[in-house]
């Protein structure tokens, strides 16, 4: 019981330190394109990221749940439809022509179809989506490891990072598609999915159809939706705005742990 209740506390004061940073940068975007308050985001990321690493080791597991603890919706996150004639014509015809690219820092690049991805190495797990907005939920998420396919494609020594690449358009007018990062701790860790499944049915277009991210350890924007390539990088320099993120890039902080 004492060993259970010390892990309680150290989640619940990591999740508080990563929570309440990421709720309070969400109405930040006018500060972040000063020039000073960028540098206390970056001095508060590195302290946040310092205190969650202290507290949960980078193989610590997120906690998981039964079925019976399944919320009774799992809402969208995000996007719902990404507005783009190509994911919506891939959507049209079940997705069989469905190609996930994965390039970069990698011995052997892929082009691997939903079959292949289904083959791969898989886990099922219970967990709850803690989303920056301030809602959670729980469900029961089936995928292949990210582990498994980053074995298959063999990293190079110097690759530090995995880069989503993803459907959905952030802007009206069809531009400034979604993308994510995390580095290569939390691409092995044993709860890092690649999901297509949601509570024992096909992931829904709402949720991110046909393969979306699962990091559990992080806040809901770090798991990508609608993935369309993955990248093996050494550093953010040339993607975007260069903060390994589209919200970062807005001001919020890449290391999003809960």
């Amino acid at each position: 019981m004492k060993l259970h209740a010390k892990s309680s506390r150290r989640r619940f004061l990591a999740r508080g330190v990563g929570a309440a940073g990421a709720l309070a940068l969400s109405g930040c975007d006018a500060l972040s394109r000063t020039e000073w308050f960028p540098r206390v985001l970056g001095a508060g990321e590195k302290l946040s990221q310092a205190a969650h690493h202290l507290l949960l080791p980078r193989k610590a597991m997120a906690q998981e749940f039964s079925d019976a603890d399944r919320s009774p919706e799992f809402r969208s996150n995000g996007t719902a439809m990404p507005n783009s004639r190509q994911y919506q014509a891939l959507a049209a015809a079940g997705f069989v022509d469905y190609r996930l690219q994965v390039g970069g820092l990698v011995e052997r690049p892929a082009s691997l179809s939903l079959a292949e991805l289904h083959a791969l190495p898989s886990r099922t797990q219970v967990t709850r989506h803690d989303c920056v907005e301030g809602w959670s939920a729980i469900g029961k998420w089936k995928g292949a490891r990210l582990s498994a396919l980053l074995d298959a494609a063999g990293p190079k020594p110097e690759a530090r990072y995995v880069a989503f690449y993803c459907a959905d358009p952030m802007e009206a007018n069809g531009t400034a598609l979604y993308y994510e990062s995390i580095d290569m701790d939390d691409a092995r860790h044993e709860q890092t999915l690649l999901a297509y499944e949601l509570n024992d049915a096909p992931l829904p277009i709402k949720n991110g159809a046909p393969i979306r991210l699962r990091v559990e350890r992080q806040l809901g924007y770090k798991h990508a939706k609608y993935v369309m390539r993955i990248e093996l990088v050494q550093t953010f320099a040339k993607i975007a705005g260069g903060m390994g993120g589209y919200w970062e890039d807005q001001g919020y902080e890449w290391y999003a742990g809960i």
